[in-house]
């Protein structure tokens, strides 16, 4: 697919030189915005400053990232579903935002089918069981034996209410048949930096939150959400080999635009995510700090986007995550 994807990407590029665009201000003529609603730092955020940098330097135009936290990001969100529809504003999403959240909250103001144009899906965010320091745990089976010994009476912290770190949680917690204690943050980076400090003891996160501190000591990354081990993390072993068998979570960064964006904007958008990520130093950052290339197309993304807003309508039902 990857092949095939960079020969229309490379067509893409060539259109929008000259032989198949006749515009009297060629897009983009200025800086665009990308709205990230999650906090500075997350994994989205990083992965989102990383990728937008190469576009930026590739299309000779500045791509301006403002984080909009707060509220799993619904204001964010709606931001970019109200912005004009002229590929000046663009949404740098995770799957909680596009997925999770519309399976939680009653009385939305945007729907993610209806409100917004996929652009790609660039990048898996791989998830992982993190421990603070001044615990014991060295695996997900030692959490479990703790949880299983003291049911309710140890904490864990998530960016808010339906976020990706409060449904992993539930998920395993509901797998493994414990009781843990919500800690609801603004955000997953501060989530983060309260188990790092102590505060919190444990908590499932994107690595692409973590990675530093797990590399630095702060943190102790006790199990992986993924079907295999992690070539960046080879000596920490997956969930499902170390407690909960077929264990796997994780989550996207995806860009967005608002409906009724048009297609060659759309095209010339997904083309330069596309070549951004056939970047050498690009790809290196990026899976250093946890994260799988992906790169799909819109058309693709829709359909992801659309499969996985009916498994967690699913998953939620399941575990009994209530409406708000």
């Amino acid at each position: 697919m990857q092949h095939w994807r960079s020969l229309v990407s490379a067509s893409a590029l060539l259109a929008w030189t000259g032989l198949g665009f006749a515009q009297t201000s060629p897009y983009p003529s200025r800086p665009i915005k990308m709205i990230v609603p999650l906090a500075a730092a997350s994994a989205v955020d990083v992965a989102a400053r990383i990728v937008t940098q190469k576009m930026a330097d590739n299309m000779g135009q500045q791509i301006v990232i403002l984080n909009q936290p707060g509220a799993s990001g619904l204001i964010g969100a709606e931001q970019v579903a109200r912005a004009q529809p002229d590929g000046y504003t663009i949404g740098g999403f995770n799957d909680s935002i596009m997925t999770i959240v519309p399976n939680l909250q009653s009385n939305l103001r945007w729907d993610i089918l209806r409100d917004f144009e996929p652009v790609s899906l660039v990048a898996t965010v791989e998830w992982g069981l993190v421990a603070g320091n001044q615990t014991s745990y060295q695996s997900a089976a030692d959490l479990i034996a703790a949880a299983k010994t003291a049911p309710g009476r140890i904490d864990y912290s998530s960016g808010g209410p339906g976020s990706p770190q409060h449904l992993a949680m539930a998920m395993f917690s509901a797998g493994a048949g414990i009781s843990l204690t919500h800690v609801p943050y603004k955000g997953a980076t501060q989530a983060a930096a309260d188990i790092a400090g102590g505060q919190i003891p444990v908590g499932f996160q994107g690595l692409g939150t973590v990675a530093a501190m797990v590399r630095g000591g702060r943190l102790r990354l006790i199990g992986v959400a993924t079907p295999k081990r992690l070539p960046q993390f080879p000596g920490v072993p997956t969930i499902s080999e170390s407690g909960l068998p077929g264990f796997v979570f994780n989550s996207w960064f995806a860009i967005m635009a608002p409906a009724r964006t048009p297609k060659d904007i759309i095209a010339r958008l997904d083309a330069e995510v596309l070549k951004a990520l056939g970047d050498a130093d690009v790809r290196r950052k990026l899976e250093d700090l946890g994260f799988t290339i992906r790169g799909d197309s819109a058309a693709e993304l829709g359909a992801m986007t659309r499969a996985q807003l009916e498994k967690y309508a699913r998953v939620i039902k399941e575990i009994g995550i209530p409406r708000e």
